[in-house]
This record gives C-alpha cells, sequence and structure tokens, in this order.
C-alpha cells in the first residue's frame, strides 16, 4: 500500500487529476512507521484492525473510524480482515482556518466509536461507504463528492469532538460554548503567530486567565500542553520553509521561532523522527 517511503516519510501518489487516494484494503501486512501531510482516516468493514500513532496502540472494531492527524507517526500491523484507508490532500480543508485548529487538538488520531460519538457515528460511517463508492465509481463530479463528504465527516467530528463531556468539566454547563470558542480563537491565535515570540504568560492574560488557570484549561481543551502546541505547530511551519533550498536549516529555525539550533533540531527530531537535513534530503529525493 505504501508506494514512496524515504526514512519515514511516505509520499502519498495522488492520481494526477485528483487530492484523494482510497484503498480497499485486505492485506495481510504491517506497514511500517511513517508519516504524511495529508490526513488519513482508517475503517475496518470485516474484523477488527490495530494501529499504532504516536507510539499510542489503537485497536478498532468494525466500523470504528480512525482519524489520523497530519504529520503524526504511525504504523499498521498486520492483521486479516478487509478495512477503508483513506488519504486527503490537507489543503482542501485548509482554507477553513478552524479545522487548522482542530486537527492541531484531535493530534495523533482520534477514534469515532458508537460509545464516545453516539449521535454522528451511524452517519459517520455511511459518509465512510459514500467516499469509498464515489472513488470506486465511475460517476462525474466524483472529487467534488468526496469532498462534500470529507467536509460534512470532519464538521460533525469537529462539534462534536470540542463539545465532549471531559472539556471543561468543572465550568457551568451555561458557559461550556463560551469556553470552547475562546480556545478555538486562542488555538487560531497561536496557529497564526507561531513563528513569533509567544510566551504562556502572554497567551494566558489575553485569553483572560491567570497562567496556572489558563494552562489547565488549555490541557484539558486540547490534550496536551500550550508549549508542546507552540512547537508542534513551529515545526508544522519549519516543513515548509526547509522545502526552499535557498534557505539553510539555521534559517528555518529561526523564520519558524526558536532561538536555538539545538532547541529547533531536538525537537525536530521528537517530532517528525528525523532531522531538519534529513527531512529535507527525503523530501528532495
Amino acid at each position: 500500500m505504501i508506494k514512496i517511503l524515504e526514512g519515514t516519510k511516505e509520499t502519498v501518489s495522488f492520481d494526477s487529476s485528483s487530492v484523494f487516494m482510497m484503498f480497499d484494503n485486505d492485506e495481510y501486512e504491517e506497514y511500517p512507521t511513517h508519516w504524511h501531510t495529508p490526513v488519513e482516516i482508517v475503517m475496518p468493514t470485516e474484523r477488527p484492525y490495530d494501529m499504532v500513532c504516536a507510539g499510542i496502540p489503537f485497536h478498532l472494531r468494525e466500523n470504528d473510524i480512525l482519524i489520523v492527524a497530519p504529520g503524526v507517526l504511525h504504523k499498521c500491523l498486520a492483521c486479516h480482515g478487509k478495512r477503508y484507508i483513506f488519504q486527503a490532500d490537507l489543503n482542501i480543508l485548509q482554507s477553513f482556518r478552524e479545522f487548522e485548529s482542530v486537527f492541531s487538538i484531535l493530534s495523533p488520531a482520534v477514534v469515532i466509536s458508537p460509545e464516545e460519538y453516539p449521535e454522528i457515528h451511524a452517519d459517520a460511517v455511511a459518509l465512510m461507504h459514500r467516499i469509498r463508492n464515489e472513488y470506486f465509481g465511475a460517476s462525474a463530479f466524483r472529487d467534488p463528492a468526496i469532498c462534500s463528504c470529507l467536509l460534512q465527516l470532519m464538521v460533525d467530528v469537529s462539534r462534536v469532538f470540542t463539545s465532549l463531556p471531559n472539556k471543561f468539566t468543572d465550568i457551568k454547563p451555561t458557559k461550556q460554548q463560551e469556553y470552547i470558542i475562546k480556545f478555538m480563537s486562542i488555538c487560531d491565535y497561536v496557529n497564526s503567530h507561531c513563528t513569533e515570540e509567544l510566551s504562556l504568560d502572554e497567551v494566558a492574560a489575553m485569553s483572560g486567565f491567570s497562567k496556572y488557570h489558563f494552562s489547565r484549561l488549555f490541557k484539558e481543551f486540547t490534550n496536551t500542553s500550550f508549549y508542546k502546541y507552540l512547537n508542534v505547530r513551529r515545526i508544522a511551519h519549519a516543513e515548509k520553509l526547509l522545502l526552499d533550498p535557498q534557505l539553510n536549516v539555521t534559517e528555518a529555525a529561526v523564520r519558524s521561532g526558536f532561538n536555538s539550533i539545538s532547541a529547533f533540531m531536538r525537537m525536530f527530531k521528537i517530532i517528525k523522527g528525523c532531522t531538519p537535513t534529513e527531512f529535507r534530503n527525503l523530501y528532495s529525493n
């Protein structure tokens, strides 16, 4: 299934006229640890399927849907059965700024199961079947139809995910939606200004919370600390800069908001599983 793999980076070879790739996969094969820029959605249709995302094991039952955020290291274990494996170029969603924040807090992956997402699970399964039928069908406007299904799926998941009961558990129900909107806005601000000198104190003050209260709420909302979230966004920005052969690694580090090249190298290796130079060479190849 993986066609182009250099180190841990997979280059998804979309058809020349499409931004989608789908496999009706029944291979009993382990796919090694890898990452790619497209979002990946996996749904077993016969028998369970096991994956590992960012070191976290996921056991998927039939009709469980796993959404793997872009750039996340993951591997697929050898399992009998069948499953849909769908990949989509993230650019198709990036015109909607809210999705960038959503993928950041969904990372590394989220499972859409009937227990966790009872309101939307049946609809999500139906959307995955529609995507499969459109992809392998011969109807006109195939890609727009797939795009509409993907957008609906991500809207449904995002709305439920950002309002799950484990978000802001100490906040009155009447205030929870207000907090969700506030922290979506904060994530959007960090995404837009991640290359600047951002501090926890500064962003906490902007939110109107004390540093300690903000840190707790931010982690509750995003499932990660403020500084880890910030570093992930900076590394994502650095990836784009490293594609420019005119920029050296030090310039990419500085333009991504890192004051120390050693800190940049260390963080890049932790998040991407390779050094910035290796990343550049792999992409060039």
